[in-house]
């Protein structure tokens, strides 16, 4: 005899679907902190869909920090293993995008550390491919005209060039904050630094991002 299918259940104000594709459907509208609750309470398909939010956006994060798309898949990774065994211990009070920013960002940091150590693997080209999602900087419409298509993928291509240029901690601020859009606070949170050393850095970096593309584009 076929068990029957379970009830709809009402926790928290979410409302338990019967089934995994209404789950899914249903965890799609709420926000982060709904969903760390959702799988704090035992629905563990919230963790798939809070890896579905965040893969993509940290896959490009860490990926033009440490310059090597198959180390940043494997930090990733390890970042999301961390959020898994730990997420009993998250503060709620924060933003969860800031804490798992926070992870990724300490694991690249620790990469590009180790590779300091070793003169051979110091510093890899950074990312060719920068996908448009998740970030302010538009390089791409299709209504654009070909001549200035052309310029504006010349123009992406030299500021992957003087990106890979800036110190580590000055391109991790600026990547943060010109291309996935962090306001000061969050740069804040994920780096570690107080707000003066954010700006501070931030405007160095960008001062040297001036310096370094001017003679690519002139």
């Amino acid at each position: 005899m076929a068990r029957a299918k379970p009830l709809p259940v009402e926790r928290d104000g979410v409302r338990r679907p019967g089934s995994a594709r209404e789950m899914r459907r249903q965890l799609a509208v709420l926000d982060d902190s709904q969903v760390v609750q959702c799988f704090l309470d035992g629905e563990d398909s919230a963790f798939a869909e809070l890896v579905r939010r965040y893969d993509r956006r940290l896959q490009n994060f860490v990926h033009r920090t440490v310059g090597d798309r198959e180390r940043a898949e494997d930090l990733v990774q390890e970042t999301f293993v961390r959020v898994y065994r730990h997420l009993h211990r998250f503060d709620q009070a924060r933003k969860f995008s800031t804490w798992i920013y926070t992870i990724a960002g300490n694991l690249a940091k620790n990469e590009l550390r180790n590779r300091a150590r070793n003169p051979l693997v110091l510093f890899q080209t950074v990312t060719r491919n920068w996908d448009a999602d998740f970030r302010p900087l538009e390089w791409e419409d299709p209504k654009t005209r070909p001549d200035d298509l052309y310029r504006r993928r010349f123009l992406r291509e030299k500021v992957n060039e003087a990106v890979e240029e800036l110190p580590d901690h000055h391109r991790t601020v600026f990547v943060l904050r010109e291309l996935q859009g962090k306001t000061y606070e969050e740069i804040a949170d994920i780096t570690g630094c107080n707000l003066g050393t954010v700006k501070s850095r931030l405007n160095r970096a960008r001062n040297s991002f001036a310096r370094i593309i001017g003679p690519m584009v002139d």
